[in-house]
């Protein structure tokens, strides 16, 4: 519940209140969409928050302002603050438990953004009915492409877990709506009814001219040209997204697409090193092993693949490797150092593939993956956490070249 969200603000003094914010669900893309929205606020000249989840190397990555994550002492005297607030109530017993690492974290943006943002963006968590972020009144509401992913919470289905995404639907504040499979379509369609809210549908625009690299897009929407620099395809459909969301709050067009230009987002088929080409991409449900197995498929074809994968036990282990795993060359399975990570003699188990070796870790996976051919892609994927080691691995290693 929010509950002890709500409890928590109130004695914050209500950071929340008086912002104007945009707020973001949805399964996959959701993080690529608040990057493009808060890159072209801050292009526009706004002093632009963005609070995503979750971080790849550093915590202080969830909170950023106008693209650059606030700094150590910025977000220690934040959490000084919330604790402080969070141990008080325990002590007065007005609520039941200290606030979530979640939980505290939303609260420690909230006040970090009222005192030094003018718009803030806002990824939802999970779900989104009871997620901690859904406490805000927010101008617009943004819904990403609902696929299956934390089922165990959101529920089995696509309609269930779209009801849970649709939970974030003020009265009357408008939805942009990413393209969507047609029950999860139905369902959010249905609840913005209920709430007297108006939808813009992506779905409904007509794009042209469409470009793909390996590095990126561009294409054409109501006579615009658009230049994306996220790889993917499924990044065209998040942009578009985010273009919507950025009409919706009367941004001018030269500075949505030079602000989409500009638009960076780490661990989604970012190139890390190359010759060999290392690819980092947080594939961890069957959505977004979907759309890496596309790219692979698209720009891959003439060159060596090789897959290192690892996961966390509680995601849809044979669903992601039965699209990723037939398209690998050679498969590197390892686990990050996380205590929900699944075991990579587990994954070899229920998994096949006749070139696999299997590693204790991110770091000897790295070690072997530098054994590639030269011409050879190497992606990193399975867990934001196997991406987020490997990015921290890799950058301490630049760093140490360049300095030698």
């Amino acid at each position: 519940g929010l509950e002890r969200m709500q409890t928590l603000l109130s004695a914050l003094g209500h950071p929340e209140y008086g912002q104007r914010f945009v707020h973001v669900a949805g399964t996959n893309g959701k993080g690529s969409t608040c990057a493009i929205i808060a890159s072209v606020l801050t292009e526009a000249g706004y002093r632009t928050g963005l609070y995503t989840s979750p971080h790849l190397i550093e915590p202080t990555e969830r909170i950023q302002i106008n693209g650059q994550p606030v700094s150590d002492a910025e977000f220690a005297a934040a959490f000084d603050t919330v604790h402080k607030a969070a141990e008080d109530l325990l002590q007065e017993n007005r609520i039941d438990a200290h606030p979530s690492y979640f939980e505290t974290v939303t609260a420690m943006a909230f006040l970090l953004f009222r005192e030094r943002c003018q718009m803030g963006v806002i990824e939802v968590g999970l779900g989104g009915r009871l997620d901690a972020t859904n406490v805000i009144g927010p101008e617009l509401c943004v819904i990403t492409p609902i696929s299956f992913d934390h089922e165990s919470f959101l529920g089995n289905s696509l309609e269930l877990i779209a009801g849970e995404k649709a939970g974030i639907l003020k009265p009357n504040v408008p939805l942009v709506l990413s393209r969507q499979p047609a029950p999860a379509q139905a369902v959010i369609q249905k609840r913005a009814a209920e709430l007297a809210v108006p939808i813009t549908k992506t779905a409904d625009i007509d794009l042209s001219n469409i470009e793909l690299t390996p590095q990126g897009c561009s294409f054409e929407a109501e006579g615009v040209r658009y230049a994306c620099p996220l790889p993917g395809r499924h990044q065209i459909d998040n942009a578009m997204t985010a273009i919507k969301a950025c009409q919706h709050l009367h941004i001018e067009p030269g500075y949505i697409q030079r602000g989409l230009q500009k638009t960076r987002w780490p661990g989604r088929l970012e190139y890390a090193s190359h010759c060999p080409d290392f690819v980092l991409d947080g594939a961890h449900n069957p959505a977004g092993a979907a759309a890496l197995a596309d790219y692979i498929q698209e720009f891959c074809k003439e060159r060596p693949v090789w897959i290192v994968y690892g996961a966390m036990r509680d995601k849809a282990i044979e669903e992601v490797t039965g699209q990723l795993f037939p398209l690998a060359d050679r498969l590197i399975l390892t686990a990050p150092h996380f205590p929900r990570a699944l075991r990579p003699e587990a994954i070899a188990e229920i998994t096949f593939h006749p070139n696999t070796t299997v590693t204790q870790s991110v770091q000897e996976a790295i070690e072997i993956a530098r054994t590639a051919p030269r011409d050879a892609f190497v992606f990193f994927t399975g867990s934001l956490f196997v991406v987020g080691e490997a990015r921290a691995a890799l950058i301490s290693a630049t760093r140490t070249m360049k300095t030698s």
